[in-house]
């Protein structure tokens, strides 16, 4: 989808400004008129969200009615008109003089519906736009599925996802035109050739064109091509000799303009490549670090609405802090914020609004994929010819029913075949529609790694010192580090950590350094960056958050903010900040003391996989089994139950526990919970050389069964 601008054959009409707004609880407005006239309106601004602009509609989700009176140039009057909304959150229609023209579902992306036989070119014209955001199941992201996801991120309002549901029109209303032929879509691929660039272009038309011309100018070079159309398609193919790379280093662009019959069309294009080669990320051949963040379009006021100088000032902050890269973390962000990552030389991991997916029954999360599909070819039509653009992301934290069940060994079902074939379909299709960029998938902890198999880059939010071990930074790390290694060696594919971090108090200090203090977070962030930068596959560190945001009311989040940003919402940093400053300014010279873990701090080296069995023999495992038992006898006195240990073909063994007195069986028999491991694993978590949890987080250790008797596994 080609973003409007005005050129010598197509004209521009921004709409953006104070809007007529009502809203409409009783969703009676269309049977009443509204979108003629509305009988109590109050202004609002567009782009905004109306829950920040007026405290009565902060909770407010239903449906609520925008209108604009408008007069068109009589110049207009031989050409076609469009009307094309940027982003409407969630479901949205439009009337143009009391007549519909069209609908759509889906926030975060734009949507446009010819209009010419609407308007008149000799009066007033009645611009109406009616949105809703009711958090329903069947969408995505979801909302309203009740005791399902009510003990992952519990709140109001009740969204599986944890930041806020702003509602309404959030990037600008166009009204645009274009001849009676015109030029419908341009998709742009570079490769390198030596020192040259190629440039394949392909041109689609709506009419009756039979030729066109495309010309390529930039760095002293103006290169054109013709094109030939054959069924409203036609290549062309361009080399740029001595090409100028675009990078973050240097994001130089080139102008491409493209003259069908009366109509003219340019858009800036970057030379560049990016490809996945082993453990490396590669643009323009060369391996490249991503350094940035999650982040979210959220400001005071404006809430998900487009704010220019806020966009500025964020870039601003990003160049200071040292940061070359983000993720449009959970969906995708606005076409004006791509440009800028275009011009300005960021790199971006483009999301679709997948965030949360749950599968809890087949015919829902079927429902579900339809729109993930529709979405995942709406972004990349979006956003295919922005050189910024380096990889595809299909989702963030899916989750199976009961993640901490499952986590834990209280929940044993297989992975269900419906959900591995839902994301399948999903990075097939991104492939499909673009060959030229990787595919990842964002997955929790605890989240079946089957799934993130299917991709390019394997993408893993990780709360180490946070949700988990929290306050036990150095052991936090030690996990952290363990997990890392047992990944790779699953997966043999780069590793970005696309989210890490904790929550903090701006101005809250402490020594020694406690949760939710600034020292705590720098803490937190400056270890995780040490542990990263001693693994060669890691390719990539994105902190959660660039800066605080507005998530739903709950006990988590105090005045209903997440508060992982190293700045604040104001955009005032925190120590964190500088501390990612030293970082990401001057890699090489890093400041300020490093969390290390104690003695027990050793990094887990690759173990890649052997044919036949682990090379531990029953006897080890006899032995350390036996130490163990010695260990833990008596430790736990009013403790009964049995815990089994199954190392496959190295054996089955049991620690029988009555009263807390520990005793060790050889062989399978009842239990109450049950360790499933290789001896190899097993040898190292009873040593002490590798964290039990890291281990069944990375799929080294499979649990299931009684918490009491799991709990051992802690204690080990």
């Amino acid at each position: 989808m080609l973003y409007p601008h005005q050129t010598p054959s197509r004209y521009l009409l921004n709409l953006s400004g104070l809007w007529d707004f009502q809203s409409d609880p009783d969703e009676t407005g269309e049977a009443r008129g509204f979108s003629h006239a509305l009988p109590d309106p109050r202004p609002l601004a567009v782009p905004g969200s109306w829950n920040e602009q007026y405290a009565d509609l902060y909770d407010y989700l239903g449906m609520g009615w925008h209108l604009r009176r408008i007069h068109l140039p009589s110049f207009w009057e031989d050409q076609r008109v469009f009307l094309r909304v940027g982003s409407a959150n969630y479901r949205a229609v439009v009337w143009v003089n009391g007549r519909r023209a069209g609908e759509h579902e889906g926030g975060h992306l734009p949507f446009a519906f010819e209009i010419t036989d609407l308007v008149h070119f000799d009066g007033e014209n009645v611009i109406a736009i009616q949105v809703e955001n009711h958090l329903r199941p069947d969408r995505v992201p979801s909302g309203g599925m009740g005791e399902l996801t009510a003990g992952v991120f519990p709140g109001h309002p009740a969204t599986t996802f944890d930041f806020y549901p702003y509602t309404g029109i959030h990037r600008p209303v166009l009204l645009y035109t274009v001849p009676q032929d015109f030029i419908e879509d341009l998709t742009v691929v570079t490769r390198l050739e030596g020192r040259s660039a190629r440039v394949e272009v392909q041109v689609r038309v709506n009419g009756g064109q039979t030729a066109g011309r495309v010309v390529l100018q930039g760095a002293g070079e103006k290169i054109e091509a013709g094109v030939l159309f054959e069924a409203g398609e036609g290549p062309a193919s361009l080399v740029v000799p001595s090409a100028r790379l675009w990078s973050p280093a240097d994001p130089y662009l080139y102008e491409l303009t493209v003259t069908a019959g009366d109509d003219h069309y340019s858009l800036p294009v970057g030379l560049r490549t990016v490809e996945v080669r082993g453990k490396e990320f590669l643009l323009n051949g060369q391996p490249i670090q991503f350094k940035g963040f999650g982040r979210h379009e959220d400001f005071y006021a404006s809430g998900r609405g487009l704010n220019l100088p806020l966009l500025v000032k964020d870039y601003d902050l990003l160049d200071w802090v040292g940061a070359n890269s983000y993720r449009t973390s959970h969906y995708p962000y606005s076409e004006e914020e791509m440009a800028m990552a275009d011009r300005e030389g960021f790199l971006i991991i483009d999301e679709i609004p997948a965030v949360s997916l749950q599968f809890e029954d087949p015919a829902a999360v079927a429902a579900r994929k339809v729109v993930c599909l529709r979405q995942i070819e709406a972004l990349i039509a979006r956003d295919k010819n922005h050189p910024a653009v380096v990889m595809w992301s299909v989702a963030n934290e899916p989750m199976l029913p009961h993640p901490i069940a499952r986590l834990t060994g209280q929940e044993d079902s297989p992975v269900p075949a419906f959900s591995r074939d839902f994301f399948r379909d999903l990075v097939d299709r991104a492939r499909e529609l673009d060959p030229t960029r990787p595919v990842t998938l964002v997955g929790m902890m605890g989240a079946p790694l089957e799934w993130q198999a299917l991709t390019d880059v394997i993408c893993v939010n990780r709360y180490w010192g946070w949700y988990e071990q929290g306050a036990q930074l150095e052991r936090a790390l030690t996990s952290l580090d363990q997990e890392l290694d047992l990944l790779y060696e699953t997966f043999e594919k780069p590793i970005l950590i696309s989210e890490f971090g904790a929550d903090t108090v701006a101005g809250l200090h402490g020594q020694p350094a406690l949760m939710w203090s600034e020292e705590y977070q720098a803490g937190l962030i400056r270890g995780y960056l040490e542990v990263a930068r001693r693994k060669d596959f890691v390719i990539g560190m994105h902190v959660w958050n660039f800066a605080d945001f507005q998530a739903v009311q709950s006990i988590r989040r105090v005045g209903g903010m997440n508060l992982k940003g190293v700045f604040t919402r104001a955009r005032q940093p925190k120590l964190a900040a500088h501390v990612l400053r030293e970082y990401w300014k001057d890699p090489a010279a890093p400041a300020g003391p490093v969390p290390r873990a104690g003695p027990s701090f050793q990094p887990v080296s690759p173990e890649p996989p052997v044919p036949g069995p682990d090379p531990v023999s029953e006897g080890d495992i006899r032995s350390l089994l036996g130490d163990v038992a010695c260990r833990l006898d008596g430790t736990k006195p009013g403790l009964t139950t049995t815990l089994t240990f199954d190392f496959g073909r190295e054996g089955i063994w049991r620690f029988v526990i009555v009263d807390g007195a520990v005793t060790l069986a050889e062989g399978d028999g009842d239990s109450a919970a049950r360790v499933t491991m290789r001896a190899a694993t097993a040898l190292k978590i009873f040593s002490g050389r590798l964290d039990p949890l890291a281990a069944v987080v990375a799929g080294r250790v499979r649990v299931m069964g009684d918490l009491a008797a799991l709990s051992i596994l802690r204690d080990l």
